[in-house]
């Protein structure tokens, strides 16, 4: 059962939120989590958490999770903001529900999958890892927690994975024809890292790294960006611990293990 709260925990977000923001995301879980989705006992829950002002997230992540990992999914859109649960209620429909809540995530049972993106970027750094041990706490055995942040219009993401035990890769994707360099990126790093991409942390120094590396396979940029991308990644592997997703590189994403980018202790 969900802990008991005599009110959510956590403050509403700005709410901003478009069509399509988030697909870059949403193909990434659908890729990697489906088949962890496909073993669940029941209908897999995912929760769409803090999803804004407008229900589209939610409402796409029911859509692609249905289509291309489990078609038994079932996602329950979680908010803060009372209000935008009640202008979201007139869009459920078979799978989809809207709730009122926070942190805790006020939903039955363990949830397979927890979505918080964009949704970090408000809170202190230190405050960080509180949540996510809240949140990794709500997680079934064998779920998977994705929290990160991307721009508007979803060109742009960093996110990091996390399972029960903590957090476990870092994913970067772009829309590879729009990127000058992946350091391009580093305005979008979640609130875990965002702040120590200075000199001495390790991801400043990925960051140089990447930098590089795509430099040097400038002359693959006549074949096209793809394909430039992926010699990058083949020159970062030599020194960064990349998790090879299966053709998820064809897609412009990246993936490095998430002790390699941890933070530095202070």
């Amino acid at each position: 059962m969900a802990p008991r709260s005599t009110r959510p925990v956590g403050t509403p977000t700005r709410g901003t939120t478009h069509p399509n923001r988030l697909r870059r995301m949403d193909r990434w879980i659908a890729a990697v989590h489906a088949p962890a989705l496909r073993r669940s006992a029941g209908a897999p829950v995912a929760v769409d958490l803090g999803y804004g002002a407008a229900p589209w997230t939610a409402v796409e992540l029911l859509q692609r999770l249905r289509r291309d990992a489990d078609p038994r999914t079932r996602v329950v859109g979680v908010e803060i903001d009372p209000a935008r649960v009640a202008a979201a209620r007139p869009y459920e429909r078979d799978g989809l529900t809207f709730r009122h809540g926070g942190f805790e995530v006020p939903v039955p049972g363990a949830p397979a999958l927890i979505r918080a993106a964009n949704v970090l970027r408000q809170y202190d750094e230190d405050e960080v890892r509180e949540v996510w041990a809240r949140l990794c706490g709500r997680l079934a055995p064998d779920g998977l927690l994705v929290e990160g942040t991307c721009d508007e219009i979803g060109r742009r993401h960093v996110w990091v994975a996390l399972g029960p035990e903590g957090p476990r890769t870092v994913t970067f994707a772009t829309r590879l024809g729009s990127l000058d360099r992946p350091s391009d990126l580093a305005e979008r790093l979640p609130k875990a890292l965002i702040h120590r991409n200075v000199p001495g942390e390790p991801v400043h120094a990925f960051l140089r790294d990447f930098d590089r590396a795509w430099a040097a396979a400038a002359p693959y940029a006549s074949l096209g960006a793809r394909q430039r991308w992926i010699r990058t990644a083949r020159e970062l592997a030599a020194d960064w611990p990349l998790v090879d997703h299966r053709g998820r590189l064809r897609q412009g994403e990246l993936t490095v293990r998430w002790s390699a980018l941890a933070p530095n202790e202070t």
